[in-house]
């Protein structure tokens, strides 16, 4: 009996939330029918411009990747083929005139360095990235170290680079 008694409470205090939210689901939002957003075909906002001036671009903070100051569209960039370093590779920059990729990308993960890119480095646009004239989506109150400390002049930043 007292067994049965037992068992009745828990089944009882595990049906509580159960019967508790039908009576809240009654005060729940109701959903209108008809469309919904996510089934709305809704045009895209018009992509960003690419800045393609070709001015280095000053960084915010230290160990940030360089800012690619030219057009990428259509680069090939796979297994196969990787377009960057047709400028940028050691052995390309006398003729491009582009900045050498850093030593650091000739490292392996030990430290070791290798005689051609890393493979982990190896995929340009994980890290580096074009620049477009887009608006920001979101507000962004940055300040880099320099100014934080007061040394602006000694950061090199221009007021707006940015």
């Amino acid at each position: 009996m007292k067994i049965r008694l037992t068992f009745g409470a828990l089944a009882l205090a595990a049906a509580i939330p159960v019967l508790a939210s039908g009576v809240f689901a009654a005060d729940a939002p109701k959903v209108p029918s008809g469309p919904h957003p996510i089934t709305q075909d809704i045009p895209a906002e018009p992509m960003g411009r690419e800045v393609t001036d070709d001015i280095k671009k000053v960084r915010n903070y230290a160990d940030q990747p360089p800012l690619i100051p030219h057009a990428i569209r259509d680069y090939q960039i796979d297994l196969n083929i990787n377009k960057c370093l047709t400028c940028h590779d050691r052995k390309n920059t006398e003729g491009s005139q582009a900045p050498m990729i850093s030593v650091t990308h000739f490292q392996d993960r030990d430290g070791q360095t290798l005689g051609t890119v890393s493979p982990r480095r190896y995929f340009c646009i994980q890290c580096h990235v074009p620049q477009t004239d887009a608006k920001p989506i979101v507000g962004n109150s940055f300040v880099d170290i320099d100014k934080v400390l007061g040394n602006g002049a000694l950061g090199g930043g221009k007021e707006g680079a940015k």
